[in-house]
C-alpha cells in the first residue's frame, strides 16, 4: 500500500506542477524546433491471461503519456489485476518506457511501446508474495473525441517475467480507457478538435 500511496501523491504533485506551468507560460516555442510537447493522464480497465494456473484476470490501471514531439514520447503505467482471481492469486505491475506514435490524418493515433519495471505477485491462498523484474512490449490505438480528450480504444501488452520463482511467465492482455491531456498545445490535436 505504501507504493500505491507514493504513486498517487507523485501523480497529484506532477499534475499540479504541470497545470501551473501551463498557466505561467507566456510564449510558445517556434514550431521549427518544438512546441508540441504534451502530457496526458488516464485510467483503464484490463483483461490479462496469466500463465501461472492458466487464469484470466481483470483489473484497473492508471497511465501517463508524455509526448516529446509528434512521434516520440514516454509512457508510464500501473495496473492491478485482482478481478476474477482464484485462491487470492493476483498480480500488479508498475512500468515505464519509450513510446513511438504514428500520426494519421484523422482522429486515430496508433502507437508502439516498450516498458519495464516491477511486478508484485500474490501466490495462491496468500502463501507468499514476490517482487520481480518485468519487461513488456505492446501497442495500441487512441481516438481523439474532443479537445484534450482521447479514448484508448485498445492497448495490447505482452509481458515477460524472466526471474519468476517457478520459471519465466508471459502474461498478455488488452486494456481500454480514457485519457485527458493536462498540458500541451491545442494545435497538436487533430483538425477540427482545436479550442
Amino acid at each position: 500500500m505504501k507504493i500505491c500511496s507514493l504513486l498517487v501523491r507523485g501523480c497529484l504533485l506532477a499534475a499540479l506542477a504541470l497545470a501551473w506551468a501551463q498557466w505561467a507560460c507566456a510564449q510558445v516555442a517556434p514550431s521549427s524546433y518544438g512546441g508540441n510537447q504534451t502530457i496526458a493522464v488516464g485510467g483503464e480497465i484490463s483483461g490479462f491471461r496469466l500463465d501461472y494456473g492458466k487464469r484470466d484476470l481483470g483489473g484497473i490501471g492508471i497511465f501517463a503519456d508524455a509526448d516529446l514531439n509528434n512521434r516520440i514520447g514516454l509512457t508510464g503505467e500501473a495496473n492491478w489485476m485482482r478481478l476474477h482471481q482464484f485462491a487470492d492469486t493476483h498480480f500488479s505491475t508498475y512500468m515505464g518506457g519509450p513510446r513511438l506514435n504514428f500520426n494519421t490524418r484523422g482522429n486515430w493515433r496508433p502507437y508502439l511501446k516498450v516498458v519495464a519495471g516491477g511486478g508484485l505477485f500474490n501466490f495462491p491462498y496468500n502463501y507468499a508474495t514476490g517482487s520481480y523484474f518485468v519487461v513488456a512490449g505492446g501497442g495500441g490505438l487512441d481516438y481523439h473525441i474532443a479537445p484534450r480528450w482521447r479514448v484508448r480504444v485498445a492497448d495490447f501488452e505482452y509481458q515477460y517475467w524472466p526471474q519468476f520463482t517457478f520459471g519465466a511467465i508471459h502474461p498478455y492482455g488488452v486494456s481500454a480507457g480514457l485519457e485527458f491531456q493536462l498540458f500541451g498545445c491545442s494545435r497538436c490535436e487533430p483538425r477540427g478538435l482545436g479550442r
